[in-house]
């Protein structure tokens, strides 16, 4: 077997998010194959990794020059010097486009660079700043490509971004659907059970301001129906997001028991997935809801509209608490059988667009394209 290709990959956090776990998926995927090195822009940010298959190669890189700072010349060719090392670089939204800058000013014996954004964090959720899409701008002609996976992104990366379209990968996000179709285990959120008549509205989501999950909070708290509300995950917004149901009164409808792995596990347990974000493009969260055969709820944003089947667009509402209540009560409020009706026809829209045979396919093409090294993931 030939020598595994020597992976290096700059993530702004390395907190188990959408990005992260298609990274993970990847890595997985690629098995022996492929060594990896993982950067973390916030050193403590790292629960991503539970989620790597045993036997897979990696290793959290200690000490690794900083992601973000002030333009230096002096950091640009410490990053530059530290990716020499490597077959490939991924680089990985905002907090990493310093790598792509480092390879611009100090192109010579630098290895191929693939860059991918995902979406925005809070500070630009209501609008892009122009400071970085100039960045941007000057930094991304470095890189071999750059992945998207929402058509929203393909248009931002075109028309804010300057890129030429050849170079811009549209790659829609997939998982094994498959393994969604099973039943659930009962016990595989800690602390939880059902309770007889209730309503379990569940979201999967790094608990980050631009999540927004304290609006989830106050909209289900609105909910006139039994309801109980799980959020999986972990993240700076936990003390927050507690408060927020303290304040409601809803404390004890309330379950956040952390970070879980394999969500087929789990996610068919809940009877609605919701999600409050400011801002997102093409969340993972929204397709293993469709996968494990449950409606959604959440804002317009992104591509989310375009991804749920049309028998779920009613329940895809403008950005508002009110907006949000008010699909979880139509749903939350309606018969069991209407209820998996919307949902099945989300699993048949999941299963025919989002299975992830073809995500892994595209992305290891376009790896080993920008190595010119075809065959050297698998």
């Amino acid at each position: 077997m030939p020598q595994p290709v020597n992976i290096l990959h700059l993530h702004s956090t390395f907190s188990l998010g959408g990005k992260e776990a298609r990274a993970v998926r990847l890595m997985n995927a690629f098995g022996g194959h492929a060594r990896h090195t993982i950067v973390s822009g916030m050193p403590d940010q790292l629960g991503a990794r539970d989620a790597i298959t045993a036997g897979i190669s990696y290793e959290i890189a200690q000490n690794p020059p900083p992601l973000t700072g002030k333009p230096s010349v002096s950091r640009y060719e410490a990053l530059a010097k530290f990716m020499r090392r490597f077959d490939l670089v991924l680089t990985y939204n905002w907090g990493a486009v310093d790598g792509v800058m480092a390879r611009r000013v100090f192109s010579k014996g630098m290895p191929p660079l693939v860059h991918h954004e995902d979406g925005f964090n809070a500070d630009e959720a209501s609008g892009l700043k122009i400071e970085r899409n100039m960045y941007r701008r000057l930094a991304l002609p470095a890189a071999h490509a750059l992945v998207v996976p929402s058509q929203t992104l393909e248009k931002i990366a075109e028309r804010s971004w300057k890129q030429p379209a050849s170079r811009v990968h549209r790659i829609p996000n997939g998982i094994a659907t498959a393994l969604y179709a099973g039943k659930p285990d009962p016990k595989a959120i800690p602390g939880f059970r059902r309770k007889p008549g209730e309503v379990v509205i569940g979201t999967l989501a790094g608990l980050r301001e631009v999540k927004d999950l304290p609006a989830l909070v106050r909209a289900t708290g609105g909910v006139s129906a039994r309801v109980r509300l799980v959020i999986i995950g972990e993240g700076p917004e936990r003390e927050r997001i507690m408060g927020t149901a303290e304040a409601m009164g809803m404390e004890d409808r309330l379950h956040l028991p952390g970070f879980l792995p394999d969500p087929h596990r789990y996610i068919g347990l809940f009877d609605i997935l919701a999600l409050s974000s400011k801002s997102e493009q093409f969340p993972i969260a929204v397709i293993e809801g469709m996968a494990a055969g449950l409606p959604i709820v959440a804002p317009r944003v992104g591509d989310i509209p375009h991804m749920v089947a049309p028998e779920n667009k009613a329940y895809i509402v403008d950005r508002g608490e009110v907006r949000l209540r008010d699909s979880l009560q139509a749903l939350a409020g309606c018969a069991p059988a209407a209820r998996a009706f919307v949902g099945s026809r989300n699993r048949a829209k999941a299963v025919a667009d989002y299975d992830e045979a073809v995500m892994i396919a595209r992305y290891k093409a376009l790896y080993e394209a920008a190595m010119g090294r075809p065959g050297a993931l698998g």
